[in-house]
């Protein structure tokens, strides 16, 4: 793979100083909710967990990433956030929440900051 990419191409693909940070969310519903329990659950994450914080989720019920709504990374403040609002919650019996990693290429690692 080429290393030397004008700046340009850099930004578009995500990679060296434009890495993109988020994180992964793996959950586990009470085994006695019903579906409008878990839709009500998701409806409470979307606007208060994600769209309160400005981020993004993209997966399903119980395992998806969380990035930036906009261009830019997740911060270690908004990720703990995410967590505390999660373990605040009675609906789910597991939470796991990963260290923040890249969002586009997650067998990279993450950049360190200059």
């Amino acid at each position: 793979m080429a290393t030397n990419r004008s700046r340009r191409l850099r930004k578009k693909l995500c990679v060296d100083e434009f890495q993109e940070l988020g994180f992964e969310l793996n959950l586990e519903f009470k085994e006695d909710l019903t579906d409008e329990a878990v839709d009500a659950f998701l409806d409470a994450f979307l606007a208060d967990a994600m769209d309160a914080n400005g981020l993004d989720y993209v997966g399903g019920d119980d395992f998806g990433l969380v990035c930036k709504a906009d261009r830019g990374s997740v911060t270690e403040e908004q990720r703990t956030a995410v967590e505390s609002w999660l373990k605040g919650r009675n609906e789910l019996t597991k939470i796991e929440v990963s260290p923040l990693l890249d969002a586009w290429y997650p067998e990279n690692p993450i950049n360190p900051v200059a």
